[in-house]
């Protein structure tokens, strides 16, 4: 299990993936969840969960690790053959990364069971967990994805089918949620009326529905891409077909996250229209024009800012070059057994290619830079590796505030743009230049122009109202807290 306190995160992280899959009769329903958490895997790297619904007898097996680590071959086809199979993948943002916050949330009622995984952040998941356990419930974890879970269940109860008490729970809960939920006989896809993050539709040759947080989860199983879930829509999948419930489509703006583009989402993913590939190298186009250099090559920091770096390059007209090459066997989980070795863990993740930037005038590319810290040691080893002058471009403009909707911004004092100019960051960080890509830019990166986007983590103007205690539990349960207080 990961120990944030020993490793300098480079990125900021989102929070998860989320995938289901509905067939009409039994089937090996774990190995395409499997296959398709594996393309998710870069959406959460902390814990995995599939849980395999036969016919209403649900059988799950949840854990921390990779998903290769979580799922050996012995475990997989333990969970055996259903027409229903949910899966998830998770970066903790709200609670720890426990076991026991692993999804997807397994919860029984006296009218059947239900499995959910969500991807997103709740903005009033405070409140409602106080207003639950004020009424007797108890919660087994400390994520609002159980909170989540809670609401429907309470509305299940009155309500005569699954759908309708899930369009009754999207009326108490704000926030991002992009849902995939298993009821004994149904498979629902959900997204909230914002949009704030992906979830898409398609279909396996044998007819099989499936739904993904992102279309490279589809390709993965040679599942055919259908569509975008519409912000606001609830599709369920049964054994009549396909339906679909629009009624809180168009109650809010869309507001889909902008760094899905910049980095979250794979690079030969589609969403909502717009290539996530082209949309990068746009990015680098916009910063060409934007921050021109005079320089003799440009590079990527792999993996993220590689396709930006390409858009830099056509549009400047400069060399494009491999500067950096990625250790492919050090993920998130990597732990540095001393302190030496944390500080000199870019090192180990990477490594310049010295005949590529000796004696140059580098432009180096990034998505973003969030403290600086693990940046700055980024461009000593191209200074080392002999950069005659480093000219650092990010595709996003500077982080500034919180994020309330499933990103791991919790403390806009910790951001570096917040306390230093553009030209202070650049003399810390140790480049000669420092551009950022303007707000102006970054809401054009993708071809659906008419498709809205949030960017209040570059300057606040927050999509939904945010709770003044919304922070309390948004990266860190109060158990404790509360725990004190009762001793005391």
């Amino acid at each position: 299990m990961m120990n944030k306190s020993n490793v300098t995160e480079r990125h900021i992280h989102e929070e998860c993936g989320v995938f289901g899959v509905y067939s009409k009769t039994a089937a090996d329903v774990a190995s395409y969840a499997y296959y398709a958490l594996y393309a998710l895997q870069h959406r959460g790297q902390e814990s995995a969960g599939i849980v395999v619904n036969d016919d209403g007898v649900f059988s799950s097996w949840r854990d921390v690790g990779l998903v290769s680590e979580v799922f050996p071959p012995e475990r997989l086809a333990a969970l055996g053959t259903g027409n229903i199979a949910v899966g998830h993948v998770r970066y903790g943002t709200t609670g720890t990364d426990n076991k026991r916050n692993v999804q997807p949330i397994l919860v029984n009622h006296y009218k059947g069971r239900m499995a959910l995984a969500h991807n997103g952040n709740l903005t009033n998941s405070h409140e409602l967990r106080q207003e639950l356990e004020s009424k007797g419930s108890i919660f087994q974890t400390t994520t609002d994805s159980e909170v989540i879970a809670y609401i429907i269940v309470q509305e299940r109860l009155k309500a005569p089918s699954i759908e309708e008490a899930v369009s009754a729970a999207m009326d108490r809960i704000e926030g991002a949620y992009s849902l995939v939920i298993s009821s004994p006989s149904k498979l629902i896809a959900v997204r909230d009326p914002h949009g704030f993050r992906p979830l898409c539709m398609g279909h396996l040759k044998d007819g099989s529905v499936v739904f993904a947080s992102e279309s490279c989860g589809l390709d993965a199983i040679g599942a055919r891409f259908e569509r975008d879930i519409l912000p606001g829509e609830i599709v369920v999948v049964d054994k009549n077909g396909v339906k679909s419930d629009t009624s809180h489509c168009g109650k809010a703006d869309k507001k889909l996250c902008v760094f899905e583009f910049i980095y979250f989402a794979r690079p030969d993913s589609v969403i909502d229209g717009s290539s996530v590939h082209i949309a990068r190298q746009r990015a680098g186009a916009f910063l060409a024009l934007e921050h021109p250099v005079q320089a003799d090559i440009v590079i990527g920091v792999p993996d993220s800012g590689l396709d930006a770096a390409m858009g830099y390059a056509k549009q400047s007209g400069i060399p494009y070059g491999m500067g950096f090459i990625k250790n492919k066997y050090i993920g998130r989980t990597f732990i540095s057994p001393t302190q030496d070795m944390r500080e000199n863990e870019v090192n180990i993740k990477l490594n310049p290619i010295r005949s590529v930037v000796e004696g140059k005038r580098v432009v180096l590319i990034d998505d973003s830079i969030v403290r600086g810290t693990t940046c700055r040691r980024t461009i000593d080893l191209l200074r080392k590796a002999g950069a005659k002058e480093i000219h650092m471009r990010v595709s996003a403009p500077p982080f500034v505030s919180e994020c309330y909707y499933g990103t791991d911004i919790d403390d806009k004092n910790k951001l570096i743009a917040n306390h230093h100019t553009v030209e202070e960051i650049a003399e810390i960080i140790g480049v000669d230049s420092l551009g950022y890509l303007s707000l102006n830019d970054v809401v054009k990166l993708a071809d659906n122009t008419q498709g809205g986007f949030c960017t209040a983590c570059f300057g606040g103007g927050y999509p939904t109202a945010i709770p003044q205690d919304s922070g309390k539990d948004r990266f860190e349960c109060k158990i404790s807290e509360r725990k004190k207080e009762e001793d005391a």
